[in-house]
C-alpha cells in the first residue's frame, strides 16, 4: 500500500465516490507518428489508475487496454493531467468508446482557464507539493524501448499520485501554487467541491 505525500496520509479509502486518477504512457513519440494530432497511433506502453475504493495503484500494459477502459468507466470522476488532450485520444486507438462519457476533472485543462496558457505537472508538483517528476516523457520512451518496464510503471506510477495529492491539496485548500520566473509562489485558484464534481452531468 503507498502512502499519500500529505502528513497524516489516507490510511483508509475514504468512504464515498468512486475517484480513480489516470495516467498513461506511449510506445512512440508525436514525432515518430507525424504530429500530436495522431495520439492514437503512438501505443499505450503501461497506464496506471489509483482507486479510491482499494486506495492503491493498478498498472495496465496494452494487452489490457479493455480492463483499463472498463475501470475508468467504473468511477464516479475520472481524475488527471491533460487526459482530456492526449490519454483519451492515445486510447482511441484501440476502442471505439466515447470517453467524452466519463466525468472527468483535467487539472491542466482547469489550470489553463485560470492562467490563459499551459503549465507542466512537474511545476505545479514543485510548488504545491515540493515533490518533483521522476523524469520526462522522453526518458519513459527510451525506458520502453529498452524493455525497463519497472522504470516506466514507476515513473507512470510517481504522476498518478502527484496528480491524486494535487487534486487533494486543491480540495482542501481552493487553489494550487506555481512559481513564477523569480521564484515567487502564485495561487491558482480551483473550485473542485468532490459531491459537486460527481453530480455534475457532461
Amino acid at each position: 500500500m503507498t502512502l499519500s505525500l500529505f502528513d497524516p496520509p489516507w490510511s483508509d479509502p475514504p468512504p464515498g465516490p468512486h475517484l480513480v486518477v489516470f495516467d498513461l504512457e506511449t510506445q512512440r513519440s508525436a514525432a515518430e507518428v507525424g504530429g500530436w494530432d495522431q495520439a492514437h497511433r503512438m501505443g499505450l506502453s503501461v497506464a496506471v489508475c489509483w482507486d479510491s475504493r482499494q486506495d492503491d495503484f493498478v498498472v495496465y500494459h496494452e494487452s489490457q487496454v479493455e480492463a483499463l477502459v472498463e475501470h475508468l468507466r467504473r468511477a464516479d470522476l475520472v481524475i488527471g493531467f491533460n487526459v482530456l488532450g492526449f490519454d483519451y485520444a492515445v486510447l482511441r486507438g484501440y476502442t471505439p468508446f466515447d470517453f467524452w462519457r466519463l466525468n472527468t476533472l483535467d487539472i491542466l485543462y482547469d489550470v489553463r482557464l485560470q492562467l490563459g496558457h499551459r503549465i507542466r505537472l512537474d511545476a505545479l508538483a514543485q510548488a504545491t507539493l515540493g515533490v518533483p517528476k521522476l523524469a520526462d516523457g522522453l526518458q519513459a520512451l527510451t525506458w520502453w524501448t529498452e524493455g525497463r518496464l519497472d522504470l516506466l510503471e514507476d515513473y507512470c506510477r510517481q504522476d498518478v499520485r502527484v496528480t491524486r495529492d494535487l487534486f487533494r491539496y486543491g480540495v482542501d485548500h481552493g487553489h494550487l501554487l506555481y512559481e513564477r520566473r523569480d521564484g515567487t509562489p502564485v495561487p491558482v485558484p480551483v473550485e473542485w467541491n468532490v459531491a459537486h464534481l460527481v453530480a455534475r452531468q457532461r
